[in-house]
């Protein structure tokens, strides 16, 4: 930072031709300036100023120094320029990472988001896969569950819980559970987690559901949209999150059982490589989402 303000006084003295003038331009006093320039003198072991009573002149090696620093300084002025425009418009691609179900949350979002920084390119990454942010250049992963990675910085966007919901036709044909034991006699849809091969547990009032349970029959898929089409389809119970079916149930695809048995709520996070700062199209991202997260 000194050799820094050191330089600043020197390109304006040599500009003006004067300790006062570039004292003006700076909002310091001529004798700081004078330092600044003569701290600058003793580090490069060379002269840069003839100096008389009356004026201020450059010497050879001050003439070339300017010329190097003139460039320097105009550099750094047009990278300030540019950082200040993107932070007043974020500009840039960036790269999400999403659950193959982030879809239903996240794209009532995006014609708002997109109007709001226009500049900003998203690439869209939808995979249940357990991506690795870092390595494969993700700038933002939106995630649910526990965060285990001590890389990565994350933030809160919204929880969610869960339902227990069938078709109305498979309710016709097999009735309706009227407790959470009573599933034991019922087709169940279980879902496995891509990333770990482990089923999702449905933790429900007085009962666990794994994957050792056994109920009457059951299904298992790897893909959430899968488990909630096969329900639809009327081949029985599934355990879902909430969000993801709250249009099949206004529509009455489906229809929620034992109301309120389900104990379990999720958390979605956005999370991101820790670093001490955040670029602004990272920034408006994550803000954004978590004003605006349809939970």
């Amino acid at each position: 930072m000194d050799s820094f303000t050191s330089l600043t006084s020197f390109v304006r003295t040599a500009e003006t031709l004067s300790f006062v003038q570039a004292a003006r331009s700076l909002g310091i006093s001529a004798s700081a300036v004078g330092k600044n320039v003569a701290r600058l003198e003793n580090k490069l072991g060379v002269r840069l100023f003839n100096r008389s009573t009356r004026n201020v002149s450059l010497t050879a090696e001050g003439t070339v120094l300017l010329s190097r620093c003139q460039h320097i300084l105009e550099q750094l002025r047009e990278a300030e320029a540019e950082l200040t425009t993107t932070v007043e418009q974020p500009a840039g691609k960036l790269r999400v990472s999403l659950p193959v179900i982030g879809y239903r949350l996240l794209l009532p979002l995006l014609p708002s988001f997109t109007r709001r920084y226009p500049d900003i390119e998203l690439e869209l990454d939808f995979s249940d896969r357990l991506v690795n942010i870092v390595d494969e250049g993700f700038d933002v992963a939106i995630r649910s569950g526990k965060i285990a990675d001590s890389r990565l910085t994350s933030k809160t966007l919204g929880k969610f819980s869960f339902v227990l919901c069938a078709s109305p036709a498979y309710l016709r044909e097999h009735g309706e559970p009227a407790s959470p034991d009573d599933l034991k006699n019922h087709k169940c849809v279980l879902f496995r987690f891509p990333s770990t091969g482990l089923i999702q547990p449905w933790e429900l009032k007085g009962l666990r559901i794994t994957g050792d349970y056994k109920p009457a029959s059951v299904l298992t898929a790897n893909n959430i949209e899968a488990v909630i089409r096969i329900s639809t389809s009327g081949l029985g119970i599934s355990y879902v999150p909430d969000f993801a079916v709250r249009e099949a149930l206004s529509q009455g695809d489906l229809q929620e059982v034992l109301a309120g048995c389900c104990i379990t709520q999720g958390t979605f996070s956005a999370l991101w490589p820790a670093s001490r700062y955040l670029s602004p199209r990272i920034r408006c991202f994550i803000d954004f989402m978590a004003a605006n997260w349809i939970g």
